[in-house]
């Protein structure tokens, strides 16, 4: 019997968490897989999104046509101090907590949801708390290799846990292995379609020299001043041993465009700086041989997902050093090189030289992040969703 007709219909959902990407689109993801689903067995699906005004969340949400509400949350501002965890801050947002408790409850009780699917941020405790409070099955994501801080504190009331890594298993408090499943990160179905060729096109990269290996420099939507600072001190040795697609971020553009203006022309054709990359990023990744990059969740995912070798460059203020580790763990297997504590163009250029001219360390790389690529994660986390949702005694009508 297909999955759609065992489920009430519609098959009501609520998902909590956001604050960021890496929280956001694998819930999207896992909401467009789930309602794809369900549609092919003639099912429907209901989706009510809990989440911060001032969360990315607040926009993707409503502009996926998908309802959404939010209630008060409180940011935990950490620090190595325990002292000065007990800020006036700190005091003041979790004193906000469980009114968030209190709305989410109400949330959960009107909606009444099959599953609750918590993807982590600071908004994922009110809800995931509610859910328990409800009994209604609870399932949590995790895109790290360690536990984020709110999947830590939700983790004794899931049905399901959902890890993006086997190394996250022993990580896991023995109580609640038994309900732990590695299904991956859910990676946008956009982003495995990607060709070179139209990246050529889209970008006007006619310069390029296509017997050389392409480096797609990126630090995210916003830019990253530390990994564009060291690409820039080492452009003319990358540009005499790739072509560099570099995305700097909006507020880097003309300073590094006014470095670039003394490029010999040679090189200088081999170089395309752009303060964003849109639609054209699956394109982008496909035509790239070597990404430099941060080492967020959700960019692990799309490398070892296509299976790029990579060097990255861990945000050193991310939560809990999460990206530190998600690095080192992929460097461990040979699937990448992290490059951590002092970032100079010196190790820049130790780390990413031997992939640019050595076509078979490259190669080597590629196929070692394939094998921790998991382009199947959505349809995996949306059979876990399902699967929570038959621990409830009788369909919900």
């Amino acid at each position: 019997m297909n999955d759609a007709i065992r489920y009430a219909n519609p098959f009501r959902l609520i998902v909590t968490g956001g604050g960021t990407g890496g929280h956001t689109y694998p819930a999207l993801t896992a909401i467009r897989t789930l309602q794809a689903r369900l549609a092919a067995g003639g099912g429907a699906l209901e989706v009510l999104w809990i989440g911060t005004p001032d969360g990315l969340e607040a926009r993707v949400a409503p502009a996926e046509g998908i309802p959404f509400t939010t209630v008060a949350t409180g940011k935990i501002r950490r620090s190595a101090n325990p002292l000065k965890m007990v800020s006036p801050a700190n005091v003041r947002d979790m004193a906000r907590v469980p009114l968030g408790v209190v709305q989410a409850r109400k949330v959960v009780g009107d909606f009444r949801p099959d599953v609750v699917l918590a993807t982590g941020g600071y908004v994922a405790v009110p809800g995931g708390l509610a859910a328990r409070m409800r009994r209604a099955p609870l399932v949590l994501h995790e895109q790290t290799v360690r536990l984020g801080l709110a999947n830590r504190k939700l983790a004794g009331s899931a049905t399901r846990i959902a890890v993006s890594s086997e190394s996250t298993l022993p990580l896991l408090p023995e109580a609640v292995r038994s309900v732990a499943v590695v299904t991956g990160n859910p990676v946008r179905p956009e982003v495995l379609t990607g060709h070179p060729d139209k990246a050529i096109t889209a970008l006007r990269l006619h310069g390029f020299d296509r017997r050389l290996p392409t480096l797609y420099v990126t630090g995210g939507a916003q830019g990253s001043q530390q990994i564009n600072d060291v690409v820039r001190d080492a452009l003319p040795w990358l540009l005499e041993r790739a072509n560099v697609v570099h995305q700097c971020g909006a507020a880097n553009h003309e300073a590094l465009r006014g470095n670039a203006a003394g490029l010999p022309p040679a090189l200088a054709a081999r170089y395309h700086l752009t303060p964003f990359v849109g639609p054209e990023l699956p394109d982008v990744l496909a035509l790239a041989d070597v990404v430099l990059s941060r080492s967020g969740a959700g960019t692990l995912a799309e490398l070892t997902a296509l299976g790029k070798s990579a060097v990255f460059i861990p945000l050193a203020s991310s939560a809990g050093n999460e990206q530190a580790h998600n690095a080192r763990h992929l460097e461990e297997a040979g699937a990448a090189v992290a490059i951590v504590g002092e970032v100079t163009a010196d190790r820049l250029r130790s780390a990413v030289g031997p992939l640019l001219t050595d076509p078979e360390r490259r190669a080597a790389m590629a196929l070692a992040a394939r094998a921790h690529g998991r382009p199947d994660a959505a349809e995996r986390l949306v059979d876990v969703i399902l699967s929570a949702s038959r621990s409830i005694t009788g369909a919900r009508g």
